[in-house]
Parts: structure tokens; C-alpha cells; sequence
């Protein structure tokens, strides 16, 4: 049931991730949506920071509900065609409500999380998943978006974490990358993977499966990840 995930991401030559200081922004995001529309993906996926940009910008009253809720999956939309996941694990963002656009609003919780921000996405029509009692389990999560929601392809669109998260854990199929001729150099800045503490460890084997110019110079890569050497 796990979905094909493909990891879409835009970086300049030496792999960081931040463009707000970039030259050419509309061009990259232009060429952005246009490769990512390609996929046909029904899904996409980001971590929270990421996310932040599309919650509540404003505090939200999140009374207690009256009873205890049970930590299983709610699911708010039966019939969506397309959806946003967002990975919260502590239940941070606050959001109005349960569509981005005309997606889906899906997000990924660890069973920490207060009954208070249980009742808040449900009274917001935000479907929630369950990835571990204290940390996320990204396979079982993305068996669950399968299974639950019918999700065939999740584009994984970063930051960095949750991208490296993914890829030590060996659950991203494709990377598709459009590099911008920006040379960074930007001290501390994400790059397009990076690997929890601790990891151990070769890092994963990619094989080239297309090379294209894109308008403003930029170029776009996509590999196959190869299977881990048992």
C-alpha cells in the first residue's frame, strides 16, 4: 500500500535550499510547478517548517473537549482528490481549516500530542495520522496514507529533515531535482538532505534517469533511488 514518493526539490549548485534571497524567484518557482505538475502526484508532503508558511498565522482557542479522544486516525474527507500532508509530530500549527487550496489538509501526529489539538483539527475539518506513540514511523505513515486515503504518489517537497528522515530510512523512490544557477554559500542553511543524528552509515545510491535545460539556466535532474545493498 506505500505510495510512490518522489522527492521534488530546487536547490542551487552546492545543494542549499533557501531562495529567498536568490535572484530570478519567479522564474525558479515557475519552473518549479511546472516539472512538479508533471508527476500527476495526488499528494504532497512537507515537514513543519515548511508548513508554517500555511498555517494560522494567530493564536487559536483550543479548549479541552469534554471527553478523552482515542489516538486512531481521523479522517475528515472521504471523496478528496488531491491532498496536502503536513508532518507535526508535536502538534505545533495551528490551522482554519482543513484545505490548502484545493487539497486535502492531512496531518502526521505523534500520539503526544493534546487532546486539545485533537478536537482543533477536527472542529477545522483537518484529517489526522498517527506515526508512533512518541516518534514518527514514516513507513507506517505512508502505508496509512495508501491505505486510508487511496494515495498512489506523494511528492516529498522538503525541508531537509524530514527529506533526510525519508531517505535514511529508504522510503523515497525518485529524486527530481532542478538545480539554479545560484552558487550559495550560505553558512547553516539547509541542504536537500539531511540525515538524522546519528545515522550511520553509506549514503544512498542514485541512478541518472534524465538531464534537462529549463528556462533561466536552470537544470532538471531525476534519478532512481537503487535499493539499499543487503
Amino acid at each position: 500500500m506505500k505510495p510512490l514518493v518522489i522527492c521534488h526539490m530546487l536547490s542551487s549548485i552546492d545543494g542549499r535550499i533557501v531562495v529567498t534571497h536568490w535572484p530570478d524567484r519567479d522564474s525558479m518557482h515557475r519552473e518549479y510547478e511546472r516539472t512538479a505538475d508533471s508527476f500527476g502526484a495526488d499528494a504532497w508532503m512537507c515537514g513543519r517548517i515548511t508548513m508554517q508558511d500555511f498555517a494560522a498565522t494567530e493564536d487559536v482557542p483550543k479548549p479541552p473537549p469534554a471527553s478523552p479522544l482515542p489516538r486512531t486516525d481521523f479522517i475528515a474527507r472521504e471523496d478528496a482528490e488531491s491532498f496536502a500532508i503536513a508532518v507535526d509530530a508535536h502538534g505545533k500549527l495551528n490551522w482554519e481549516s482543513g484545505a490548502l487550496d484545493e487539497d486535502h489538509l492531512v496531518i502526521v501526529l505523534t500520539e503526544a500530542v493534546p487532546d486539545a489539538h485533537l478536537a482543533h483539527l477536527r472542529e477545522r475539518g483537518v484529517s489526522y495520522v498517527f506515526g508512533g506513540a512518541r516518534d514518527i514511523d514514516f513507513a507506517r505513515v505512508l502505508e496509512t496514507l495508501g491505505r486510508a486515503f487511496g494515495i498512489r504518489t506523494v511528492l516529498l517537497e522538503g525541508g531537509g529533515g524530514i527529506n533526510g528522515t525519508l531517505l535514511d530510512a529508504g522510503l523515497i523512490d525518485e529524486v527530481s531535482l532542478l538545480v539554479h544557477p545560484t552558487a550559495d554559500g550560505l553558512p547553516g542553511t539547509p541542504t536537500l538532505f539531511d540525515r538524522p543524528q546519528g545515522a550511520t552509515g553509506m549514503g544512498a545510491a542514485l541512478e541518472l534517469t534524465h538531464v534537462e535545460r529549463r528556462d533561466s539556466g536552470i537544470v532538471w535532474l531525476r534519478y532512481r533511488v537503487r535499493p539499499a545493498a543487503r
